[in-house]
């Protein structure tokens, strides 16, 4: 009878988390189909601002939602936010047709820092999928447990210990390392690249804006990023996280 309980309560937990996670998404989505519903009604300004509300919370949305944003931005004429918005597609959906767009918006020819290798767009698939791999694995952990308490209490070798000390670092591993790099787009106009953070370092180019960069990390006012195969340094209000 202590037993059934025991899984009872398990699987109650189990179905209890899982239905808050899927109430809040469904809330999420409810926001988006209404924003949706505005925008196919032409009504732009009130779309965009709930498409803006749940891009800052960073809750569920979806790549066509920034593609309706730029298309909104571009409209009322501001090309600069025009052009993050459709940046921040391309770090979800790499298109060259993002970036051909994003060139007329800026009126560049050349664009740096939109060209991803195959264990870019790898890594970027695993973090998309971070929550997803953290839950799988900690919901084999937790069963992982459960078998060590109740099935082998009173007699469990060190052997057995083994699948959940791994889960345990899988878990760790995904959950504070399965991260994207950090990237921003250039806003400021003009943008000066430096060698070092201060105004007296050597200037290695002068942008306009448009260009993607990976941000190594920041310091004071300035953001260090990967610029060609140099390292530079940008002054954080020029650059807008993506």
């Amino acid at each position: 009878m202590q037993s059934i309980t025991r899984i009872f309560l398990t699987k109650f937990i189990i179905f209890f988390i899982t239905f808050l996670q899927s109430f809040n998404c469904q809330a999420d989505i409810n926001k988006l189909n209404k924003a949706d519903s505005l925008f196919n009604n032409q009504n732009y300004q009130e779309a965009f601002l709930i498409y803006e509300d749940l891009l800052q919370n960073d809750e569920s949305y979806s790549p066509a939602m920034l593609l309706k944003m730029a298309f909104i931005s571009e409209g009322i004429g501001d090309y600069s936010q025009a052009s993050f918005y459709l940046a921040k597609y391309y770090d979800e959906n790499p298109n060259q047709r993002v970036i051909t767009k994003i060139k007329a918006l800026t009126e560049q020819s050349t664009l740096i820092g939109y060209e991803l290798s195959d264990r870019d767009r790898f890594l970027r698939f695993l973090t998309d999928l971070q929550s997803e791999i953290t839950a799988t694995i900690s919901v084999i952990l937790i069963f992982s447990l459960i078998l060590l308490l109740f099935y082998f209490k009173g007699n469990i070798k060190p052997k057995y210990y083994l699948p959940s000390i791994i889960l345990i670092i899988m878990a760790f591993i995904a959950n504070n390392f399965l991260d994207a790099q950090k990237t921003g787009i250039i806003t400021g106009s003009p943008t000066l690249i430096m060698d070092k953070p201060t105004a007296g370092g050597k200037l290695i180019n002068v942008v306009d804006p448009g260009h993607r960069v990976v941000i190594k990390s920041s310091k004071d006012i300035w953001y260090e990023v990967k610029w060609g195969e140099k390292r530079g340094y940008v002054k954080k209000e020029n650059i807008t996280r993506l």
